[in-house]
């Protein structure tokens, strides 16, 4: 295997000649084998021995047969497999210390200095005992002859880098851990399926989730379905909770709902430390309100099922950054836990997290659960905040009197999440005294004056429903101008949410310039960007994208499992983005592909023929089948068609093609987790900046609203790790007006990541690597971004 460009850098950090060992412990989580599948390849590229460990400790421990060496060819078709192929169990040997000096012997026995251990807290606690046990464990193995001195002095120190699996997300200093957003896949598909048969028959359902400690996935599924009522172990309900239940789920009903959906968390616990069960919330709600009530206990089908988009994403950066730790680890480095910060991965010390953790737990049993929350991070706190906001409606008279209208419009393309971003600025709108008006499809309903007033109950269950409830059109302003302006004075419009892609960027750029001749457009005005093509200046993510990467990836695991039968198949995949390769190429990166072709990167017919003789060589080790995707405007020449024939042609008598054009599909179905968690959030964000907008810029004498700044006209976006407002006349510069994509795209650094695990030489960017990192309690207030 050739060594990439940079070979000298990583030559002097392997020492020529690391092992490193991957195991996975604990509880499973989908994404350990992409994990996995990262840390083999990432080992083998920089010329190290990987091996792998079975069933966790307890291989370890019981060494032979347990420790095998890893191939390339061993990791394929492993990365949609749910679990983990290389085992897991709970090992009580390990935890004393004659089982940790077996591992040791097992472990000098193949040379191996160099862990990856993917698991939970316990896990990582573990093997960071067993480091520092280490030198102690050779000395003691050097007495009883098991080794000499020669290789207790070879492998005196042992280096130890964690990844966090765990469904639970229950680990600190990560803003996900691996498995959490393919359990959210799965409570999600219960749930929509659960409303339909639910509204049916006019009940109440009370699921429970997965999250003993943790209340993560139980508040997060709550956020992204819009469930009435959640319980968590970090928050437990007030004395009187019962009654405060049924007089919301009565109010639901009474407003016209015809279904109730309560979530509890496994180790829900009231006040006293009492747990809340599922079947004791069944119970309270029949006998106080005699709704038709069932429960739902998911278990581990929470566990199961092959992992979504993100988390294999996330996993193959992990374990990459994990490798490139440990070649640069020396002796005096503390142990690292590779973490997700933002879109970042970046190195934290293990134990540093792993007290952090256990804070947490300790505050919850002093019940000291607003400290907990806060412990758990920003991410957390924000998610319950925007939960708490959206969920529990004031009584009228509650509620302030703003006599301010703001009007909601979709631009653009549908994208999944969209509906729940307006579900998300109607409700934090009514709840911060606005009257709220939906704009039905776009700027050109805008001008024909379809302009209504939204109700918090009419986007009661919009969370879960893809496309576009508003109607959306690309229609742009400019034209329109007056009629517009005529139609804010009709409506005394006082601020505006724009939400869509590309186009909405130009619509605000487009108001902004008419504020010289109208007025009527001197008001906040926020755009929320939501494209499944991700080709929006001023932020890293948009709404929707992440559902079309997984209906991307879900279609390429179909067809790859179509070939299971067949010798030698490779597929030729078109992508939808416009311009932009961030479908193809981050969907490629989830998916294992060969090649992903993107406008971004040029490429020309010598690159196609290396990839060709790629697959070829491929072919010839006994892989089966091969992926490549391009982008649909990639190249106006080599087109899907061409790539086609011209695969077809050179892959004569070693493999055969086929080819498939994805098209609308990557648009619709229902909005994932994330899209529904990302669009909900950063709504009610925008709308507390309307808010406070439109109280600094009323001018009282004048009776309105006056706002003609640059910084009253703004784009929320997610930079890195935080969610910024950014005015969108500053991101003119930053973008390229006639291919519709920023000028730099982050995104494009993940590229070489899917070239290095398909076996292609190419530049690793080290710099780019995580940096070590500190845990911070609580961190800066504009440290908001979140995952999921």
């Amino acid at each position: 295997m050739a060594l990439p460009d940079n070979k000298k850098f990583f030559e002097n950090l392997s020492g020529g000649g690391k092992a490193i060992a991957v195991l996975t412990s604990g509880g499973d989580a989908q994404g350990m084998n992409a994990a996995v599948r990262a840390v083999v390849r990432m080992g083998i590229y920089v010329g190290a021995k990987v091996y792998f460990i079975h069933e966790g400790y307890q291989g370890m421990v019981d060494g032979g047969e347990n420790i095998k060496e890893a191939s390339w060819e061993s990791v394929s078709s492993m990365l949609q497999v749910g679990g983990t192929v290389i085992g897991s169990a709970r090992c009580k040997e390990f935890r004393a210390r004659d089982g940790r000096l077996k591992a040791a012997h097992n472990l000098v026995q193949h040379g191996i200095t160099n862990l990856c251990v993917i698991g939970g807290d316990g896990s990582l606690t573990g093997a960071n005992l067993f480091r520092e046990e280490w030198s102690g464990l050779l000395a003691e193995l050097v007495e009883q002859g098991l080794i000499d001195e020669e290789a207790a002095q070879r492998y005196s120190a042992l280096h130890i880098v964690g990844m966090v699996g765990s469904i639970d997300n229950d680990f600190c200093g990560t803003d996900m851990t691996i498995g959490t957003d393919s359990a959210l896949h799965r409570i999600i598909e219960v749930v929509d399926a659960i409303m339909t048969t639910a509204q049916s028959h006019q009940r109440t359902f009370v699921l429970e989730v997965m999250g003993r400690h943790c209340g993560y996935l139980a508040l997060v599924s709550a956020l992204a379905c819009g469930a009435d009522w959640v319980l968590i172990p970090e928050m437990p309900p007030e004395d009187g909770w019962e009654d405060k239940m049924c007089q919301k789920l009565s109010a639901t009903r009474s407003r016209g709902s015809r279904l109730n959906i309560i979530i509890v968390a496994e180790g829900a616990l009231d006040r006293h430390g009492k747990p809340i069960t599922s079947s004791i919330v069944k119970d309270l709600v029949v006998r106080c309100l005699g709704f038709d009530t069932r429960v739902t206990i998911l278990g581990h089908v929470q566990r199961g099922g092959t992992p979504s988009a993100f988390d294999r994403i996330l996993a193959s950066r992990m374990g990459v950054e994990a490798v490139m730790a440990l070649l640069e680890t020396t002796a005096n480095t503390p142990a690292y836990v590779v973490s997700l910060c933002g879109n970042q991965s970046v190195r934290l010390p293990l134990m540093e997290c792993v007290q952090m953790t256990q804070e947490v737990q300790k505050a919850m049993d002093e019940k000291r659960f607003e400290e907990a929350v806060k412990l758990r991070g920003r991410s957390f706190e924000n998610n319950l905040k925007t939960y708490k906001l959206l969920a529990h409606r004031k009584p009228e008279s509650d509620l302030p009197v703003s006599n301010f209208n703001v009007a909601v419009l979709n631009v653009g393309a549908p994208a999944a999440g969209m509906n729940a971003a307006v579900r998300s600025a109607v409700r934090v709108g009514i709840s911060e005294g606005h009257k709220m008006f939906a704009v039905n499809d776009g700027f050109e309903g805008f001008y024909k004056g379809q302009i209504r007033e939204i109700k918090w109950a009419d986007v009661g269950g919009w969370t879960g429903q893809g496309g576009s409830l508003l109607g959306t059109k690309r229609t742009l302003p400019a034209k329109h101008v007056e009629k517009i302006a005529e139609q804010m004075r009709i409506h005394n419009i006082n601020a505006l949410l724009v939400i869509g892609g590309f186009e909405a960027v130009e619509c605000l750029l487009q108001l902004y310039d008419a504020r010289t001749r109208c007025e009527e457009f001197c008001i906040p005005m926020c755009m929320l960007p939501a494209t499944i093509s991700n080709n929006v200046p001023g932020t890293d993510l948009s709404i929707g994208a992440d559902t079309a990467l997984n209906a991307i990836v879900e279609t390429c695991d179909r067809i790859k499992q179509s070939a299971s039968g067949t010798k030698r198949r490779v597929f030729i995949i078109e992508t939808m983005g416009g311009y932009c390769g961030y479908l193809a190429s981050v969907g490629g990166l989830a998916a294992g592909a060969d090649a992903a072709y993107i406008y971004e990167e040029p490429f020309d017919i010598r690159d196609l023929q290396a990839n060709v003789e790629h697959l070829t060589d491929k072919m010839k080790t006994g892989i089966q089948r091969g992926l490549v995707l391009r982008n649909e405007n990639s190249n106006d020449n080599y087109t899907t068609d061409f790539i086609y024939q011209l695969y077809s042609e050179e892959g004569k008598g070693v493999f055969d093609c086929r080819k498939n054009v994805l098209g609308h599909m990557q648009q619709g179905g229902a909005p994932s987790p994330f899209d529904r968690n990302f669009g909900t959030k950063i709504a009610a964000k925008a709308m507390q900046w309307i808010t406070k907008k439109l109280t600094e810029t009323y001018r009282q004498d004048e009776g309105r609203v006056f706002a003609n700044t640059e910084d009253s006209c703004c784009l929320l976006g997610m930079r890195r790790r935080a969610l910024v407002f950014q005015p969108v006349v500053q991101l003119k510069d930053e973008t390229d007006f006639v291919h519709r994509i920023p000028k730099e795209q982050w995104w494009l650094k993940l590229r070489p990541l899917m070239k290095i695990l398909a076996k292609y030489k190419t530049t690793f960017d080290v710099s780019d690597s995580g940096q070590l990192e500190h845990v911070v309690r609580i961190r800066p207030k504009d440290l908001d971004a979140s995952t999921v």
